[in-house]
């Protein structure tokens, strides 16, 4: 199944498809692609289930590119903030299985791009932290 068909067979997402980067708004700046076309479309999971989890650490997007779903979060890149992306990053592994199963069989990866300048080191343990959870830090997001 594709990005796009999942998306549209989770009745609490469907209106937040939007075709290319447009669910990102300005953030759409941080990711780069290399072919515009491969891209299946995005959604602003935050704004969209909002009202559904008003006291929830929400992650913020995901987008449809070549096949694979790439969830991103942008946020402060600093040390004391990685334990709040964590909490995000949790929290949408439990969206994923709760309320978007379809999604949930995808293939993956799960990005933190820096909404300002990183100031979590490679070799910290806080970057080693976030590996162990599968989640990658960036100033932007390069798409194949």
């Amino acid at each position: 199944m594709s990005f796009r068909s999942a998306v549209q067979s989770t009745p609490s997402l469907q209106a937040a498809l939007k075709p290319g980067l447009r669910a990102l708004g300005s953030n759409s700046s941080k990711i780069k692609s290399n072919d515009p076309g491969k891209c299946e479309g995005s959604i602003d999971i935050d704004t969209t289930v909002r009202a559904q989890y008003p006291n929830s650490s929400r992650w913020d997007y995901a987008l449809g590119y070549g096949g694979k779903t790439y969830f991103v979060e942008v946020h402060s890149a600093k040390t004391d903030e990685v334990s709040s992306v964590l909490n995000k990053l949790q929290w949408l592994k439990d969206f994923l299985v709760r309320d978007v199963p379809e999604l949930n069989k995808e293939p993956r990866s799960f990005h933190w791009i820096a909404s300002g300048k990183v100031a979590i080191l490679p070799s910290s343990s806080q970057a080693r932290q976030l590996a162990q959870k599968g989640l990658r830090v960036a100033g932007q997001l390069t798409l194949p």
